[in-house]
């Protein structure tokens, strides 16, 4: 525990108070952690086990598929006990772990996201030169730069997190431990950590969101010179891309790119981009993705029959 601090544990106060309400939260939260962990690995796995990974698309998807599971692992477990729980208890460690682990797995989904984009940019731009500029190397550099710049994201956010003393109220108003409302804890001015975090995670998500803008205009634009069959399959693969970054960006920036205000919604919002999304996400690239569900149709159906 930091030395500024005489707070060695907080209490969550989860999404409600109504002991009816926690049991269907526990059932519905359930059923969405469970089957975000199976789709993900299910995915991830086909994607190794296939010919799938030579193809810089689906490389990248792999690692979304990891950093999804990894991301909802973060909070959805939690919910699911505290929903159950009579006293919904975090100790100050296992918070400070978990603002890292939230924060470090979240930017990896955003870099991942953007690494996405740049490479259905320089498939449909640039398609003569895909293979030179996408090759094994290049693909393997930029995701571990992501995981690098996902390390001091998070290493940032958990530094501002131990150097605030919290000294009296020790009720988090939210289901899982984050620098929002940790800030409304501490026993001293916000006003500069506030702003150093609308500067890390709203950057971060602002910026990133604005590259994948971007990079979709081009595409967009570059398919008025592809034949009617070639717009037609480079739509359906960027409508996929375009679903995913409008449900995981918009309610990210919302919640980090803003001041200190607190919402009603603040709770429902964080509930979409922490577990809504990384849900969502297997069933918008398989389910649009004829190549992904006949190579794991074809995978599991062989190792089943032996």
């Amino acid at each position: 525990m930091d030395l500024n601090s005489s707070v060695n544990e907080f209490i969550l106060s989860g999404l409600t108070q109504d002991v009816l309400k926690e049991e269907i939260v526990f059932v519905v939260f359930l059923f969405f952690y469970l089957a975000t962990v199976l789709a993900n690995l299910l995915i991830a796995m086909t994607i190794r086990n296939s010919h799938l990974l030579e193809c810089p698309m689906y490389f990248f998807l792999f690692y979304l598929s990891f950093a999804d599971t990894c991301y909802s692992t973060t909070t959805a477990p939690r919910l699911i006990i505290d929903s159950i729980s009579k006293k919904k208890v975090i100790s100050y460690n296992e918070c400070m772990t978990q603002i890292f682990a939230v924060h470090f797995f979240g930017c990896m989904e955003i870099l991942v996201l953007v690494l996405m984009s740049f490479d259905r940019y320089v498939a449909i731009c640039k398609p003569l030169r895909y293979t030179t500029i996408m090759n094994r190397r290049v693909c393997g550099v930029l995701v571990n730069l992501a995981w690098g710049v996902s390390c001091v994201h998070s290493l940032a956010q958990i530094i501002l997190a131990v150097k605030l003393p919290y000294c009296g109220p020790n009720v988090i108003d939210e289901f899982f431990c984050d620098m929002q409302p940790l800030l409304k804890l501490a026993c001293t001015d916000t006003y500069v950590p506030n702003l150093l975090v609308v500067f890390n995670s709203g950057t971060i998500c602002t910026v990133g969101f604005i590259l994948l803008i971007i990079s979709y205009i081009y595409i967009l634009h570059s398919l008025s010179n592809q034949s009617a069959e070639g717009r037609k399959k480079a739509l359906s693969t960027c409508t996929s891309h375009i679903i995913v970054v409008i449900l995981f960006y918009v309610p990210c920036i919302f919640t980090y790119a803003r001041p200190l205000v607190t919402f009603p919604v603040d709770k429902m919002i964080a509930v979409f981009y922490t577990i809504g999304t990384p849900v969502l996400n297997p069933l918008i690239y398989t389910l649009r993705n004829a190549e992904v569900k006949n190579t794991m149709r074809k995978l599991w159906c062989n190792k089943l029959r032996f």
